[in-house]
């Protein structure tokens, strides 16, 4: 039976680096994911890499070889087996990566030669190597692309998959596109809003072409400030992009401006209202809900929207259960969040056997 319950909350997608050196899931991923399922409840996987060029990062997943398919679908079937849906995440890193990693030593690419400021969280020695300068993508690199999200799409739902939510936020490739202060192209990729947010819908587009409208979701973040992304005037040009966006998507996802764990100040006077009443399909709103749980409640029955939570989810494998019960949270532990093994990631107590 679906507990009402079950389809208003939704795991967020939590990266945590717990994947092989072949950038596939283990048996700890199988764990996670099956502890936190419920019936029809949906479930939205770490970020996945969508191919070799689109950034390499130690633990974290790819989609682009058949074994990485095979894992995968040892996940899906442990979901499925629980009566829960479960979407991948897909992304390109764009500028957040480092060429000391790519295959080959490549430079990473971005819609222009804009480095982020700071310093890289995965070149070694970590946190002491600047930001890399990406190098400009060419407009027929940028079709390949476009291409390769399709790709992954495809092999997502081989993986058994629901199917998969576009990552075009948080200051990856399709946000750095999206935003005026990452993207100074002269061409039709860059300078309008409408040109900027072109990648947008060829990605959308070619990824419903694969796999069909029903089973494509898209993630966005008119207010992230991660890694110097940010736009002159967000409330048009996420506007612009629902008012174009295919209607029929699975959902859309937006990362609300409280958000208090990207953003290096939460923001409680820009709301994401505005694009709530353009929007007719599933909405789901993330970001700053951990820290307040009673909030999640009332946004969901104020607003109808889905809730994702990420924090409180991962420190609560029945986290449906308890807030449906009014019982205690466990309290995160942050200093395991990206840490090998299963500490921190499958070991959090259920309330049954806390008392």
């Amino acid at each position: 039976m679906v507990d009402i319950w079950s389809t208003v909350f939704v795991l967020a997608p939590l990266t945590r680096f717990r994947n092989d050196e072949a950038h596939a899931p283990t048996d700890l991923a199988v764990e996670y994911y099956s502890q936190r399922a419920t019936p029809g409840g949906l479930l939205i996987s770490e970020g996945i890499l969508i191919s070799p060029g689109a950034g390499a990062f130690p633990g974290a997943p790819e989609i682009y070889t058949e074994d990485q398919i095979k894992e995968w679908k040892k996940v899906t079937d442990a979901v499925h087996e629980k009566g829960a849906v479960i979407f991948a995440q897909i992304w390109h890193a764009g500028r957040f990566g480092t060429a000391s990693l790519n295959p080959g030593n490549t430079i990473p690419v971005a819609p222009s030669a804009i480095a982020a400021s700071g310093f890289n969280a995965f070149a070694q020695p970590l946190f002491t190597v600047p930001m890399e300068v990406p190098r400009e993508l060419t407009r027929d690199e940028i079709k390949e692309i476009v291409q390769e999200f399709a790709v992954a799409a495809e092999n997502a739902i081989k993986a058994g998959f629901d199917g998969v939510e576009i990552h075009g936020a948080n200051g990856l490739l399709i946000d750095q596109f999206i935003n005026s202060a990452s993207n100074k192209r002269t061409d039709e990729y860059g300078g309008s809003i409408e040109n900027r947010t072109r990648l947008v819908f060829e990605i959308q587009n070619a990824v419903v072409d694969s796999i069909g409208q029903e089973r494509v979701a898209y993630r966005f973040s008119p207010w992230g400030d991660l890694g110097d992304v940010w736009d002159e005037t967000p409330y048009a040009t996420w506007s612009y992009i629902l008012e174009k966006l295919n209607p029929k998507l699975a959902y859309v996802h937006f990362v609300e401006p409280r958000d208090d764990y990207v953003r290096k100040i939460p923001d409680f006077e820009n709301s994401l209202d505005p694009f709530r009443m353009l929007w007719k399909g599933p909405f789901i709103s993330a970001g700053g809900y951990t820290t307040s749980p009673d909030l999640v409640k009332s946004v969901a029955q104020e607003t109808g929207n889905l809730i994702a939570v990420g924090r409180s989810f991962l420190a609560n494998p029945d986290y449906v259960e308890r807030l449906k019960n009014g019982w205690p949270l466990t309290k995160y532990n942050r200093e395991t969040f990206y840490t090998a093994g299963p500490a921190g990631y499958i070991d959090y107590p259920f309330y049954y056997t806390e008392t």
